[in-house]
């Protein structure tokens, strides 16, 4: 196949891609050119966790979980995670490309923040952190402090 029908068909694929996440969740848009991943992210961390995703865009967060705890989400393909101001809480997740994805991070944005706070521009600006490092972190959050998973098995 030539290279420009490779690149068509491609795109054909991506956005038909994309038509179908906005039926399964026509409140995000699932633009290509800066959003897809975080709403990406969104959609799993709505459908597998105790989470309500805002029908707006809300500053700081995306969402909440029953019992009122506000929850900013953040999705990532690679090894970092970016974060900026110090939510309630914070569920950070790596996709994988087969839709299969891993939890990095759960629980209050205060523990990123009394480990992180140090760093310059910490609270001013967005800043990336190691996955491997907030797994770390994560490990030593008991589950009361932690967003519910849903149980999908009913």
């Amino acid at each position: 196949m030539p290279k420009h029908e490779i690149i068509e068909d491609s795109l054909r694929q991506i956005f038909s891609g994309i038509r179908q996440l906005k039926e399964a969740l026509p409140a995000k848009e699932f633009t290509i050119d800066g959003r897809l991943v975080g709403d990406i992210g969104e959609a799993i961390v709505q459908r597998d966790y105790d989470i309500t995703l805002y029908e707006y865009l809300a500053k700081d967060y995306d969402g909440e979980t029953s019992d009122g705890r506000k929850v900013q989400i953040k999705a990532t393909f690679k090894e970092s995670l970016t974060f900026k101001k110090v939510p309630d809480y914070y569920l950070g997740i790596k996709i994988h490309e087969d839709g299969s994805y891993e939890e990095i991070f759960n629980g209050p944005g205060s523990v990123i923040a009394s480990e992180y706070s140090h760093r310059k521009g910490f609270g001013e600006t967005l800043l990336s952190f190691s996955n491997k490092k907030l797994h770390e972190l994560s490990k030593n959050i008991s589950n009361e402090h932690r967003i519910n998973r849903r149980d999908l098995s009913t």
